[in-house]
């Protein structure tokens, strides 16, 4: 299927991945080791795969889902935020293990860079006795979220689905979400799942990291020889697309004053996939994640604001 020339029918995006807690201490300069750093914190709800299906749902995608697993702590919260911000949340509460929770360390210098402390906690607890293929009802593109890949059970999950896709015809997308991750992993044990995807949207060091490559739009076009659409997310740089083995467009960003990267990428890739499921050109929908994720930077979270819209939720308890 090749993702570059399927048209969108305005159907569903169903987003599989992880919702979190996230704890964002900004602070300025470096951290003092042994005594106190002054800072501002804030709690929010993140997580890549449920920031991805946020900032879908906030470029204007009418149905977007979001399965992922929480624990008893906070799912009634994190349910309320993602149906404000238009998702339907068809989430498994995990009976054992918490809410995963990342500490967001974002230095508010220049750079906005930011540092994450993660527990995956429920998260990647999602296995394939969550799967129903009747998720796929109604939906025109399955995403996942690369932090599937990091654990055993969310692994199997992610191989159920995109099995189950496949088998209908829906194309599958992954974000591989976390460079550190993935070195742990192995770019050849993500690869061999990478080939059965229709996109892949890797940041500039994923890409890179991936291929050995040390120039990001050489590692983009190299990635697209093995998945047949690779959308390379460059931050400051814009972003790559490329087909075929070459890059086809190289889209810039836009200028601006960044107060939080965190959550950027997540916007690239929920605008894209807005644009697809609406029938936008790849071109046309980078253009548009760019737009997104210059609007991600600018805001202190991983999330959009959102429109405070009613909505149904869906949840269930694992047993």
């Amino acid at each position: 299927m090749d993702e570059g020339v399927t048209a969108g029918r305005n159907g569903a995006l169903l987003v599989v991945g992880d919702v979190v807690t996230d704890v964002v201490a900004r602070h300025r300069g470096p951290l003092a080791g042994g005594t106190d750093t002054t800072a501002v914190i804030r709690t929010l709800p993140g997580g890549a795969g449920a920031n991805v299906a946020c900032w879908a749902a906030h470029a204007g995608c009418a149905d977007v889902r979001l399965m992922g697993r929480v624990g008893a702590d906070a799912a009634a919260w994190h349910e309320r935020e993602l149906v404000a911000a238009g998702v339907l949340p068809r989430l498994v509460v995990d009976p054992e293990a918490a809410t995963g929770t990342v500490i967001c360390l974002v230095d508010t210098g220049a750079a906005a860079e930011r540092t994450f402390l993660t527990d995956s906690g429920a998260a990647l607890r999602l296995c394939p006795a969550d799967w129903s293929d009747a998720l796929l009802d109604g939906v025109d593109r399955l995403h996942l979220s690369g932090y599937l890949l990091f654990a055993e059970p969310s692994r199997e999950l992610a191989e159920t689905a995109l099995a189950a896709a496949r088998a209908r015809g829906v194309p599958v997308s992954l974000d591989p979400a976390s460079a550190g991750f993935l070195a742990e992993l192995g770019a050849d044990r993500f690869l061999a799942f990478a080939r059965q995807l229709d996109l892949l949207l890797p940041s500039r060091d994923e890409a890179c990291l991936l291929t050995g490559l040390p120039d990001p739009a050489d590692a983009a076009a190299e990635l697209s020889r093995l998945v047949p659409m690779v959308v390379a997310k460059a931050g400051a740089d814009g972003a790559l697309v490329a087909r075929s083995g070459a890059i086809r467009a190289r889209v810039p960003a836009l200028p601006v004053v960044p107060r939080d990267t965190t959550g950027a990428g997540d916007a690239f890739t929920g605008a894209f996939l807005a644009a697809l499921v609406a029938g936008a050109a790849p071109e046309e929908a980078a253009e548009r994640g760019c737009r997104a994720g210059a609007e991600a930077v600018e805001r202190v979270g991983g999330r959009p604001p959102h429109p405070q819209s009613g909505g149904q939720v869906v949840s269930r308890q694992a047993s």
